[in-house]
């Protein structure tokens, strides 16, 4: 695919979530945007979103017809010095960019609108730069002519969460891969909002994305975050994550009492517990965590469900794991283990091998194609070439391939590997491909890590 053709079909995806969004006009910082202007907008990299914004000079005369600005900056002149196509962060919306969050009513609409929508974007302004925490391009106003203005954040475009996966593990549990890899990325990134002051007081799984470009687990929706020692949230937390000190401060407050517990962020390292025990079980936790049994002695029944799942887990790795969680799930909060000391559990220091579901689970740049080289296609260097350039050809009808490799011996003998310039493009690939015929065999399509990609690490994957 070419460059051009990419950057415009890009471009047109975008500017139709711009319409379905805000059919009545868009208007960023304060400026309408007309048709022309949205016409006119370019596709942006999000990694170079930062410094083509920088590069460009601030408009604060009248906006030209056909001009586009956010937050006073020519949009399409950062796109005209050189910014390509966005590099998919993946997500939901059909080959979207951004994602598009609606925030709230303007000040006139009523509520405290207007107060969460600053809150969050003073949260997420603060934590920019972290690649476990959800990156905020930019925001603007949603106009409607019935309801008046409406306030919206502009975010990177994430990809599956952490609740699907366990809707997808149902019963069996997610892979220790998995897990390991969702409690290292979200206690790096609850260390790092932890050191900045702030609590986040809504961990659960729906609340953490996959990344498909940066192949990494991100912490989304900081609504109901607050400073540490300054929480102005009365109702913290989700049932089934809520910690116990956060649930006694919810019962008071109905009771119109005021709690002595201050709710810290020792709440966050509760709820990522859940959420991580969850993943290990495969089971639902909510009504387990609200019983007597729980409230008496949880490390009983943490023991249960580790003693449940020791045939289908190695005992030494899943040993490290049940510490963990439990010195996450302390009732005492005092006695709770931080992000920063979780971190240095033996846990991480387990090297795991990816489940074949996680590889088709979640999406990165990478590619692997199985069951389409035989042995003897292998040994013949002129057959082995001419399939190579059929695979090559039928995979660039759906992006620009970096590169290309199959080993001709284990591991990873006769499989195919295809890095794709983006994410987007290598799930559009594996949609198309996964149960198609190639020379009289089913093509089975799954996604491959690209860190390990890179190192020539060829996992022995897990089946």
């Amino acid at each position: 695919m070419a460059h051009g053709d990419s950057g415009n079909g890009e471009k047109r995806q975008f500017l139709a979530a711009v319409q379905k969004w805000a059919p009545e006009g868009l208007v960023i910082s304060g400026r309408m945007v007309t048709d022309a202007g949205r016409n006119m907008l370019g596709a942006l990299n999000a990694a170079n979103f930062e410094h083509a914004l920088a590069s460009c000079s601030y408009r604060r005369q009248q906006r030209a017809p056909g001009q586009v600005l956010v937050n006073g900056i020519d949009l399409d002149a950062a796109s005209r010095r050189g910014a390509g196509p966005l590099p998919h962060p993946a997500g939901q919306a059909e080959g979207g960019r951004f994602q598009v969050l609606q925030e709230a009513r303007g000040p006139g609409e009523g509520g405290g609108g207007d107060y969460g929508f600053r809150k969050e974007r003073a949260a997420l302004e603060e934590l920019r730069g972290h690649r476990n925490i959800v990156t905020l391009y930019g925001v603007f106003t949603k106009c409607s002519s019935a309801k008046g203005p409406s306030y919206c954040l502009l975010l990177e475009l994430l990809d599956v969460s952490v609740s699907e996966l366990l809707v997808h593990s149902s019963q069996h549990g997610c892979s220790m891969w998995i897990t390991q890899h969702c409690a290292r990325d979200i206690l790096e990134a609850l260390a790092f909002l932890h050191h900045k002051g702030y609590v986040h007081a809504d961990l659960k799984p729906r609340n953490i994305l996959w990344s498909a470009e940066e192949e990494c687990f991100k912490l989304i929706d900081f609504g109901l975050s607050f400073k540490e020692g300054n929480q102005d949230v009365k109702y913290i937390q989700t049932d089934g994550y809520r910690a116990p000190e956060a649930e006694l401060q919810n019962y008071l407050s109905k009771a119109g009492l005021q709690s002595e517990t201050e709710c810290t962020s020792a709440v966050d390292l509760w709820s990522l517990g859940i959420v991580l025990l969850e993943m290990f079980s495969g089971v639902k936790l909510k009504y387990i965590v609200q019983s007597q049994e729980w409230r008496a002695n949880n490390s009983a029944i943490i023991d249960h469900i580790f003693a449940s799942k020791s045939v289908v887990n190695s005992a030494i790795p899943a040993y490290h794991l049940r510490d963990l969680l439990k010195s996450m799930l302390h009732d005492d909060q005092e006695k709770r283990a931080t992000a920063a000391k979780a971190l240095c559990s033996p846990f991480f220091s387990v090297p795991f091998a990816p489940h074949i579901d996680d590889l088709v689970m979640l999406p990165t740049p990478v590619l692997r194609l199985l069951n389409i080289l035989s042995d003897s296609c292998l040994q013949n260097e002129e057959e082995f070439e001419d399939i190579v350039d059929d695979i090559k050809e039928e995979c660039g009808k759906y992006g620009q391939i970096v590169s290309l490799f199959v080993p001709k011996e284990n591991p990873g003998k006769g499989h195919v590997f295809i890095e794709y310039a983006n994410a987007a493009d290598s799930k559009a690939a594996q949609q198309a491909l996964t149960g198609k015929r190639f020379d009289g065999k089913f093509v089975v399509a799954t996604f491959y890590p690209l860190s390990a990609y890179k190192r020539g690490y060829l996992y022995q994957t897990v089946l």
